[in-house]
């Protein structure tokens, strides 16, 4: 464990630790730290707290000193002079005719580096800009490709739903995405209505999905017969987010749906596979007991009458023995086969 702050660099950049050494700043205040860039003015975003080593990159680098009134001027000097160096960028960016597009620009707070970054569709040979740019500000120079959710978190906007994008306002971090989460939350698979400015999947699939994955395993799946309190019929739809099952029931000629809450609909458990018998080739032939574990071949007749694949089928055979009150008595029917393992390994040897 080591006491340390959290410092941000930028509006929802990543968090990073120092240790506060003989400094104990609090939250808002405004600090000097070294960096890998160089010397860099941060804002504390957390207090002095305790955090396990695994969390910490070493080396925990300490605070140089808490910010000034001039140490704040001239971060924001630093800030005003950045659009001049961009601007001044841009215009060699067109002289070297380099396939590259500028995002931004920083500052290193002591001014020993410009960092210049940019997004490009393939590799730039940027030697020769670099050679310019720094005859212009006779300073470190320093390119740096990034993607284009970078891009999205550095320059802002708007999403589809009106407000700020996610990655600018608090995001630290970007947190994978898959069409797989959109599937999962019966949204429209047409790429322009799940990706976000940047051409790629919205962060913002993420935030439900767990509560997704968990409520689904609570349901019934679509076409699976319950009973409800008006009979039984098959579903059709399911609610995630109301908890509720759309049901088809019968009635006379033809059928009827209705919306049930998740605790009044039960499942209709199919028949059990056959369970697979063990017994002991010994002088007790009636010492053989059923293990309650159905074998592979049964697992998979279930599976495909089911149409579930071989994990899930085993998985739900498991919960329906559970249900039944029989974790038990397996348990100690698999208690037996493993002694009786033991025994003809003895005898063998």
């Amino acid at each position: 464990m080591a006491s340390v702050i959290g410092v941000r660099f930028k509006n929802a950049g990543k968090l990073y630790y120092f240790d506060p050494g003989v400094f104990w700043p609090t939250a808002g205040d405004a600090v000097i730290v070294e960096t890998v860039r160089g010397i860099e003015y941060g804002e504390v975003v957390t207090g002095v707290k305790e955090v396990s080593d695994e969390l910490i990159t070493p080396p925990l680098k300490k605070v140089i000193r808490i910010a000034t009134a001039d140490d704040a001027q001239h971060d924001a000097e630093n800030r005003a002079r950045e659009k001049d160096a961009l601007a001044l960028c841009q215009k060699k960016v067109q002289e070297h005719k380099l396939q590259m597009k500028l995002v931004g620009c920083e500052y290193t707070f002591d001014n020993s580096k410009i960092l210049f970054y940019f997004t490009s569709d393939k590799r730039v040979d940027f030697r020769a800009l670099v050679k310019d740019l720094a005859a212009a500000f006779h300073t470190r120079i320093e390119l740096r490709q990034i993607g284009v959710r970078d891009e999205a978190k550095m320059m802002g906007g708007l999403g589809m739903c009106g407000r700020p994008v996610c990655c600018a306002q608090f995001l630290g971090d970007f947190q994978p995405v898959s069409i797989k989460m959109a599937k999962e939350q019966n949204l429209s698979l047409n790429p322009t209505k799940i990706s976000g400015i940047c051409g790629r999947l919205m962060c913002c699939l993420k935030y439900e999905e767990d509560h997704y994955e968990a409520t689904r395993k609570r349901m019934p799946r679509v076409g699976k017969e319950v009973v409800t309190p008006d009979g039984t019929g098959t579903v059709v739809d399911l609610n995630i987010l109301k908890e509720t099952v759309c049901v088809r029931i019968p009635k006379g000629d033809g059928a009827e749906q209705k919306d049930y809450p998740l605790e009044q609909v039960q499942r209709v458990q199919p028949a059990r596979p056959a369970k697979k018998q063990r017994t002991e080739e010994t002088e007790d032939d009636a010492a053989a007991e059923d293990t309650g574990r159905p074998d592979e071949e049964s697992v998979e007749e279930y599976a495909g009458e089911e149409g579930l694949t071989p994990d899930e089928a085993l998985a739900e055979i498991q919960e329906f023995a559970e249900e039944d009150g029989l974790e038990q008595a397996m348990t100690e029917a698999v208690s037996d086969a493993e002694e009786q393992d033991v025994t003809e390994n003895n005898e063998k040897h």
